[in-house]
């Protein structure tokens, strides 16, 4: 049984800085990433790493947040920093094998200004 269990959202000011986190279990991790989705609007892509450590983000990121992972522990990470109120949104794990993907829960970050 495939779990991914989110952690690190919250409240900030902007210019801030947060951390989310997302632990896999019960899947070998191909491909890990974020997206992240506001009321009434799509989910979109943040940021995802392959295995090997090749990492891919939107334009609206790049250069404030950075993913990584670890994969002993399965686990993938975005940092988040200079924050802005325009990246509230609830943000999602995603975790693919061979074959599908799962997403996680869910975790509200909320930027204010």
């Amino acid at each position: 049984q495939v779990q991914l269990v989110e952690s690190g959202g919250g409240l900030v000011q902007a210019g801030g800085s947060l951390k989310l986190s997302c632990a896999a279990s019960g899947i070998i991790s191909r491909i890990m990433g974020w997206y992240r989705q506001t009321p009434g609007k799509q989910r979109e892509l943040v940021a995802t790493i392959t295995r090997g450590g090749t990492t891919n983000y939107a334009d609206s990121v790049k250069g404030r947040f950075t993913i990584s992972r670890d994969n002993g522990r399965n686990t993938v990470y975005l940092q988040m920093n200079s924050l802005k109120p325009e990246d509230t949104a609830v943000y999602y794990c995603n975790v693919a094998d061979n074959w599908r993907d799962y997403w996680g829960q869910g975790t509200q970050v909320t930027v204010s200004s």
